[in-house]
């Protein structure tokens, strides 16, 4: 018998828990659009100094940048859709936005990352003229900016749980390790002299492999997400506690939690007397419903299946 969910009851879709989720919401939106701000400046500034100093690496830096600022629009963009509440198209709510964001910023740094390593294998192919010196104090600048950009993104990302703001902050520290990988090679191209033009494109296409490897560990937790995979430990058993911690409740059994968006969607069957009347038995799956969303406030639904309580089985007893 389900307890708890029911689609009638207007306060379960707009529960107290909305309140964190809402805010979380609105502090990701905040840290997005200050990425866009800040990548747009410097997607500007790389590519000006890219082309009159000569550098390909400072270029490809550019292009990072601008994807960038396109991976923070999908993230502003999923945050705004995962937000809203749950309505009679999507009772489940629009979490889910909030992961596939996540996985579009993923593939579009793979994309980035192909296109900068083929150019730059072009490139060391090509003889042309040493980088400029000056472009390298474009790249201090860049690195410094963009690796307190990315620090303070994933702050606000593990703070609210956010999949997508972390791969947002992600792709800003993947633009800081290409603009170092660029300055050291704009710097050995600059300091070896004749012979060493090249440096600068294989510092390209060693940047083009570390946007790869953070693609992919961006991409991992969005597919998870995307799959309802269990969350680990530290939400699953604070969420049985909670539960089990509910006078009345004998037992816990099945306890399934998927992560929706900034929330936790939690499907429960406890178990209880049997000799307990109707109504005393939705009254208890209501206690533990409050008691759950109490302990973990990322929970934003939980459904209670209530359960005959059978004591536990013959060879437990011998035991």
């Amino acid at each position: 018998m389900p307890a708890g969910d029911r689609g009638a009851d207007p306060r379960d879709r707009a529960p107290a828990s909305s309140r964190e989720v809402s805010g979380a919401t609105a502090r990701g939106l905040r840290s997005t659009q200050a990425g866009i701000l800040v990548n747009t400046g410097f997607a500007i500034t790389k590519l000006i100094a890219g082309l009159a100093g000569n550098s390909y690496a400072l270029v490809a830096d550019a292009v990072e940048s601008t994807t960038d600022v396109l991976s923070s629009l999908i993230v502003w963009g999923g945050l705004r859709v995962a937000g809203r509440h749950p309505d009679e198209a999507y009772p489940f709510g629009y979490g889910k936005a909030e992961s596939l964001a996540a996985a579009v910023v993923s593939l579009m740094l793979l994309g980035a990352a192909v296109g900068i390593g083929i150019e730059a294998v072009s490139e060391i192919r090509t003889p042309h003229h040493a980088p400029e010196p000056w472009t390298l104090i474009v790249l201090v600048g860049v690195v410094i900016g963009k690796g307190l950009l990315s620090r303070f993104v994933y702050t606000v990302g593990a703070d609210i749980g956010s999949t997508a703001v972390r791969a947002d902050a992600r792709h800003h520290l993947s633009d800081a390790l290409t603009s170092a990988a660029a300055f050291v090679g704009i710097s050995v191209a600059v300091l070896g002299g004749p012979g060493w033009e090249s440096a600068d494109d294989w510092a390209a296409l060693f940047a083009s492999a570390i946007v790869v490897y953070n693609a992919i560990a961006i991409l991992r937790p969005a597919v998870h997400d995307l799959m309802d995979r269990m969350p680990g430990p530290d939400v699953v058993e604070p969420v049985r506690r909670a539960a089990e911690a509910v006078p009345g409740v004998r037992a816990t059994e099945k306890l399934a939690v998927r992560k929706a968006g900034l929330a936790y969607r939690v499907t429960i069957h406890v178990q209880a007397d049997p000799a307990l009347r109707l109504d005393a038995a939705h009254a208890l799956g209501g206690q533990v419903k409050s008691a759950i969303r109490a302990a973990v406030p990322t929970v934003q639904s939980v459904l209670v299946h209530m359960e005959p309580f059978v004591g536990p089985p013959p060879d437990a007893r011998a035991h």
